[in-house]
């Protein structure tokens, strides 16, 4: 699957989509009913969604103690004294590529082993990034909200509810999640049901930043919605996704009289119904980066506060140079630098920020050999930790791969150069033979291994990222829930 652009929606083909999926077992336990169909007031107050991470804007200072609270600091390696052995054969690795006829100046490597560099090529030297830009980006969203966040959709109605029939507008006031598709639009529409409502006499009213399959425009967005709602105008994509659901999950039919309209705020007065909540930001994250979702990551740039504010606080959090981290979108534009250093940096930045959650950067990242999504097919090490970068003339690759002598080693390796298949082979036979020379492991240290795997004592099929406990206490929220509140 080719990488460019980074574009992956619910209409992709469901052979190509499996492990994008809703984790099954959370389908059903997205939505929390907030109120009683009957007995509740029209003058009830107005929703409010979960805040933005948009506190600080690009023209507003970072303070240091915002970023370093719960990581502490990480320290950046310097440059210098590089193990000669390791050095020397990135040496050669940089000749054959200028025997092909490559620019040197356009090719960086960096590797380390915890605080222990091994070999700086241009190391510093910030050069076109492609999706190893969402690196960033992961660092700032779990700086902002922490691996756990969820964000939250508010769904209230402008009328009371008789016979059914909601007489008013069915209203979603946007939380700025970025993983609500089809799936989500099901278990909504079940979840109205299960609360009575089948049909609603008025609009379909969208405000806030409401997103849905990786369309963020809100008129686009609602009229998904509206059709994802009602099984009886399902398109083909939404069948192809109600079929990947467990057996015998309903299919919503809330049918909606009227058109899908845009306001710039809700009603003043709103009938409470749903907070449909989306899946831990770590499982968003593991998603994007496992098919480098270039729509999802640009959403979470823009609600942190933009590219500019990624850029500042990832090199803060990496501790390296503003300079070595220059990013005009929070995606992977061609105009983005970081540096092979900055790569490793931020990695490690999101290693130690992780710490606390008892989770790893296996969490949030492609495993090779076990994930699927854009490492499909590539002779990666298995059981390294990697981020993948390309466009039209850029292939990058950076992460950490276990070995025996050295433990794990964080590096990056950027190429720029019109040969993007050529680079990607030379960097997976680069890796192969530092980890012939390092010694393979049996399996991951814990440092790489995602937190589902630690705690079940097996493998997850990477789908999923946070402990079964966490899951399960989500699920019980909402069985009591139903059974208090079921008209």
């Amino acid at each position: 699957m080719a990488e460019l652009g980074g574009v992956l929606t619910s209409r992709t083909p469901r052979n190509q989509i499996t492990v994008m999926l809703k984790p099954l077992f959370l389908i059903g336990v997205l939505s929390v009913v907030l109120a009683l169909v009957t007995g509740c007031s029209p003058a009830s107050p107005p929703l409010t969604t979960s805040a933005s991470g948009q506190a600080g804007s690009e023209n507003t200072p970072v303070n240091p103690k915002e970023l370093v609270t719960r990581q502490g600091v990480y320290k950046v390696v310097p440059p210098d004294h590089p193990d000669p052995a390791t050095n020397a054969e990135i040496q050669q690795y940089i000749n054959r590529l200028a025997a092909k006829g490559f620019a040197k100046s356009n090719q960086g490597v960096w590797i380390q082993s915890g605080r222990t560099l091994l070999a700086n090529y241009q190391g510093t030297i910030p050069l076109k990034a492609a999706s190893i830009t969402k690196v960033a980006t992961t660092l700032v969203a779990l700086q902002t909200w922490g691996p756990e966040h969820q964000f939250t959709t508010l769904i209230g109605g402008t009328g009371p509810i008789k016979a059914g029939v909601l007489q008013g507008d069915l209203v979603i006031q946007g939380g700025e999640d970025p993983f609500f598709v089809w799936e989500d639009a099901v278990a909504l529409g079940n979840t109205l049901n299960q609360m009575g409502i089948e049909r609603v006499n008025g609009n379909l009213a969208i405000t806030g930043k409401f997103y849905m399959n990786y369309d963020s425009n809100p008129l686009m967005a609602g009229n998904l919605l509206k059709l994802g709602l009602n099984a009886q105008i399902w398109p083909v994509a939404a069948q192809t996704q109600y079929l990947t659901l467990p057996q015998g999950t309903p299919r919503p039919q809330v049918a909606i009289k009227g058109s899908v309209q845009v306001t710039s705020s809700a009603p003043g007065k709103l009938l409470p119904l749903v907070r449909h909540f989306s899946s831990p930001l770590a499982l968003i994250l593991k998603q994007m980066n496992l098919y480098s979702n270039s729509q999802m990551a640009e959403m979470l740039a823009d609600s942190v506060g933009g590219a500019k504010v990624v850029a500042r606080k990832a090199a803060l959090a990496a501790s390296v140079p503003p300079g070595e981290i220059q990013l005009q979108n929070g995606a992977g534009a061609a105009a983005n630098r970081i540096s092979p250093r900055a790569a490793c940096a931020m990695f490690l930045a999101i290693e130690k920020y992780l710490q606390p959650d008892r989770m790893t950067i296996a969490d949030v990242f492609a495993i090779s050999g076990q994930d699927l999504g854009i490492l499909n097919g590539r002779p990666i090490p298995p059981l390294s930790v990697v981020k993948t970068g390309t466009l039209e003339d850029v292939s990058a690759l950076a992460g950490a791969m276990p070995t025996q002598a050295q433990g794990p080693i964080w590096f990056a390796i950027m190429n720029v150069g019109e040969d993007v298949d050529g680079f990607s082979q030379e960097q997976d036979l680069l890796l192969q033979g530092l980890l012939n020379r390092w010694g393979t492991v049996k399996s991951p240290p814990a440092e790489l291994t995602f937190s589902l795997r630690r705690s079940q004592g097996g493998s997850s099929g990477g789908t999923l990222s946070l402990s079964q406990n966490r899951l399960v206490s989500h699920n019980e929220i909402l069985s009591i829930a139903q059974r208090g509140h079921a008209p």
